[in-house]
């Protein structure tokens, strides 16, 4: 029996599997009541034990969420890596980095304690936060607070308020951290006012945020700063990196260790209940559970993010990305041409010198391994004088990996080989991380096409080899590969039905969706073929045809446009019909050079697709 296809409302109804995970997570965890709610802060001490929330943010900015995720509460310790991120990049790393120490403590987070230098451990740490927050204060005075009330903001995505109960407990009940931060002005860490100073802290520590907040603000930490959802670079790299290294040693304090190695996630919790994890270049995770641990910690957080690792592999030490992936394709101009249809001249001087075009087309992100990969297998085989690197599937570059493709462009300077980089846009971050190191080269050029870097790398052999491409040339019938085998008098019978067009540049010769009516042979210029979706199919100068297809079908399936003034011979479809059948012996030699020259062009296609298939 046949088994019956789901219906569609089953399709539209179903969810992606992580979504299927975390309510997994949320109904499995649920279950757990073990711990408590923090209650030496009074007010944090009436939140409901029962809420459940969990949200993950991907970098591509779609966010998951289950259960109580849009419950607002307190982001207490969580501000900490963000105000010190922050504090690096307003006040600069050495002025932050002189105050404040690195070294995980393996202390609770409240430990009245200072490293051998008199200064705290490390940001994470109540001592830390508070030093961390008395320099914004003493940099910015009483602004400070707003200035940390927007970064948190931009983070998430939103504008975040402060839930004033929850700060007035904080301060009627702050003592410990009173002892903390007169201890700091002591030893001439702080140097503002301390009650000045601690409401500030205490009221970045009662900011509200939700499950899904803290998952975009964990995903924006683990896109370089980039929120992923509103695209905002919110702090520079240098900011995150820093601020991801001290989240790793020191994020989940005297848990820290056990922490790292058996989840292996940069992670943040919070007494109000939160936790935020930041996987590096993959994603961010939230949960808001109240219940704690002796640690400070909640439960039901860490259960989420143990599974989540542990269901996933997702230690941020045991990465398997392999270099010899960013190669999807490596072939010479031989293998797969530009789409601009050549004349024979042309087409000898390249057949002979066709590896001294190389075509590498990368995919994924461009790291320092990948890079290194791409130039050892570059060196492997006979030097070419043009290289072109096709970037557009590239995802991402690392100032590692530009900095090393800056150097391999060096040595390929002093090689005398052109680098041609195609598929990037010059307005995108990825142009301006590889022009960073790149700029003052002599020998790159660019071209977003990579068929037009292709083409433009041909054109520079031709010159080379003694060829020559003149668009002002202008042909005649006899020269068409279409009419290829046609004798004198046909030719001039045929000539009799054209008429000369003259086209200007840009001009739009034939729209793709109209009827099929007449075919064109280019007598000057050169033109291109386009799909409607700007897909650029072949480039044709004098002496191609094009229209020819109208011999096929009814209706236009492509576009046509001048690149340059050009003129063509056009003949109207029913008068080409008629003269097929005065001259029967010429029509059948058009038919089979028609079938020729698709035959070619599936060749080239076929050739692609095995390149791409076999790298």
């Amino acid at each position: 029996m046949k088994p019956l296809p789901p219906s569609s409302s089953a399709w539209t109804r179903s969810r992606p599997p992580l979504l299927r995970f975390l309510d997994t997570c949320l109904n499995e965890f649920s279950a757990e009541t073990s711990g408590a709610v923090a209650d030496y802060i009074p007010e944090l001490g009436k939140a409901d034990p029962a809420y459940f929330g969990i949200s993950l943010a991907t970098l591509d900015g779609h966010v998951y969420e289950v259960g109580d995720s849009r419950v607002p509460f307190t982001i207490q310790s969580m501000s900490k890596p963000f105000v010190f991120a922050l504090a690096l990049d307003l006040l600069g790393a050495g002025k932050v980095e002189s105050a404040i120490g690195v070294e995980p403590s393996g202390d609770p987070f409240n430990s009245i304690r200072l490293n051998s230098e008199n200064h705290p451990f490390n940001p994470m740490v109540n001592a830390g936060a508070i030093a961390c927050t008395g320099l914004i204060q003493a940099s910015k005075g009483a602004d400070a607070f707003e200035q940390i009330r927007l970064a948190l903001g931009r983070f998430a995505g939103r504008d975040l308020a402060v839930d004033e109960a929850v700060y007035s407990s904080e301060s009627q009940t702050g003592d410990r951290n009173r002892a903390i931060a007169y201890l700091l002005k002591t030893n001439a860490v702080i140097s503002d006012n301390v009650a000045d100073v601690l409401d500030v802290y205490f009221r970045q520590c009662a900011v509200l945020v939700t499950a899904r907040d803290i998952a975009v603000m964990a995903a924006t930490l683990a896109n370089r700063g980039v929120n992923p959802v509103t695209g905002e670079q919110v702090l520079t790299p240098y900011a995150i990196s820093r601020t991801l290294s001290v989240m790793t040693s020191s994020g989940m304090y005297d848990y820290a260790g056990e922490w790292i190695y058996r989840i292996g996630i940069p992670a943040k919790s919070g007494v109000g209940g939160g936790i935020l994890a930041a996987l590096p270049a993959r994603l961010g995770l939230g949960s808001y559970s109240p219940r704690l641990d002796k640690h400070g910690n909640s439960v039901r957080g860490i259960k989420v993010c143990e599974a989540l690792s542990s269901h996933y592999d997702l230690h941020m030490l045991n990465r398997s990305d392999d270099a010899r992936n960013a190669v999807i394709a490596d072939y010479d101009i031989g293998k797969s041409p530009s789409r601009r249809v050549r004349r024979p001249q042309e087409r000898e001087i390249l057949a002979a010198h066709q590896q001294e075009v190389r075509v590498i087309e990368l995919v994924g992100t461009l790291s320092l391994s990948a890079v290194d990969y791409v130039s050892r297998r570059l060196a492997g085989r006979p030097r070419p004088q043009f290289v072109v690197f096709d970037l557009h599937r590239v995802t991402s570059t690392t100032r590692a990996g530009a900095r090393l493709v800056a150097e391999a462009f060096e040595e390929l300077a002093a090689l005398n080989v052109t680098v041609i980089i195609s598929g990037v846009k010059r307005a995108s971050k990825e142009w301006n991380t590889l022009r960073e190191w790149t700029a003052e080269l002599k020998n790159v050029r660019d071209f977003y096409l990579l068929d037009t870097a292709i083409e433009w790398a041909e054109d520079q052999i031709v010159y080379r080899y003694g060829g020559s491409i003149d668009f002002h040339e202008t042909t005649e019938l006899a020269e068409q590969p279409l009419l290829a085998g046609l004798g004198d008098n046909e030719l001039a019978d045929l000539a009799s039905l054209c008429t000369v067009r003259t086209y200007q540049s840009g001009a739009k010769i034939v729209a793709a969706g109209d009827p099929a009516d007449s075919l064109f042979f280019l007598r000057s210029g050169a033109v291109h073929v386009t799909l409607p979706d700007g897909v650029r199919l072949a480039t044709l100068t004098a002496g191609m045809a094009f229209g020819e297809m109208a011999l096929l079908e009814a209706t236009r399936s492509a576009d046509v446009f001048a690149d340059m003034a050009a003129t063509a011979f056009e003949v109207p479809l029913k008068a080409f019909e008629r003269f097929r059948k005065q001259h029967p012996h010429a029509s059948e030699r058009i038919m089979r050079n028609l079938a020729q020259l698709l035959a070619d062009r599936l060749i080239v296609a076929n050739a692609k697709v095995d390149i791409l298939t076999s790298t």
